[in-house]
């Protein structure tokens, strides 16, 4: 499980005193209670890996903003302190699909649900979600099934 992997990991990560390693990993446990907890008021169980990785996506998105932010402050420290976590996180994603691989996934999705134009995008994003998840960068990949379908 996923968060055996974390764990384990920041367990490795402390033996050899890596900082930015134990920083990051504590804060992507952190992270995961909150969300248990959260999930726990709504009355549902602890989360399992399928909602862990939207989750990891999530921190990763919000350090590539902050890069981003820092490059044109001229912050060069942070923005390689940010680019550290966001490999360190990284590392428990599954590969991300290249733009080949979503092209024809895409395409399978589409014959797939019998989608014959725009109204039907909905489900050959939800095809793709249930299937791609965390594999698939979904915003690149719902503006490609827009192109597909349109044309």
């Amino acid at each position: 499980m996923l968060r055996d992997d974390i764990n384990n990991a920041l367990k490795d990560a402390m033996k050899a005193k890596n900082e930015r390693a134990v920083s990051t990993l504590r804060m992507v446990n952190s992270s995961l209670k909150n969300a248990d907890i959260e999930a726990r008021g709504a009355g549902k169980p602890a989360l399992g890996d399928a909602e862990v990785l939207p989750l990891l996506q999530k921190m990763i998105k919000q350090r590539q903003e902050s890069v981003e932010m820092y490059q044109k402050g001229g912050r060069a420290d942070l923005v390689k302190q940010e680019q550290e976590e966001i490999a360190i996180i990284s590392a428990y994603l599954p590969k991300q699909m290249s733009e080949a691989e979503m092209k024809t996934a895409i395409e399978a999705a589409i014959k797939e649900t019998g989608a014959a134009g725009m109204k039907d995008m909905g489900k050959v994003i939800g095809a793709l979600k249930g299937k791609y998840a965390g594999q698939m960068d979904m915003a690149k990949a719902s503006g490609l099934v827009k192109g597909m379908l349109a044309g």
